[in-house]
């Protein structure tokens, strides 16, 4: 345990910080689980309002820093792949 009063600081603020980033992240895996549900479902329309919702909390956690932005930037290319490979199936 640290003695000194700016390491104790410093251990606060990163538990603080480890905590936000842990509930972005936890956001974004809920975000890809339900975009993952309606493809699943065959619902498309659904997967698209879902996919926006996905880049939109990717995009936050890459601001955020919770993810590297080149982490979220894969991440949605590779959505997007699915949702059109899946489109591709449907018709």
């Amino acid at each position: 345990m640290a003695n000194i009063k700016s390491a104790k600081k410093r251990i606060r603020q990163i538990e603080k910080r480890t905590l936000r980033n842990k509930i972005r992240k936890t956001m974004v895996r809920t975000a890809i689980r339900r975009f993952d549900d309606a493809l699943k479902r065959g619902d498309l329309d659904a997967a698209e309002m879902a996919l926006r919702f996905c880049y939109a909390r990717l995009d936050r956690a890459a601001q955020k820093g919770a993810i590297h932005r080149n982490n979220a930037s894969r991440r949605k290319s590779r959505l997007a792949a699915r949702l059109a490979k899946a489109r591709q199936a449907a018709s």
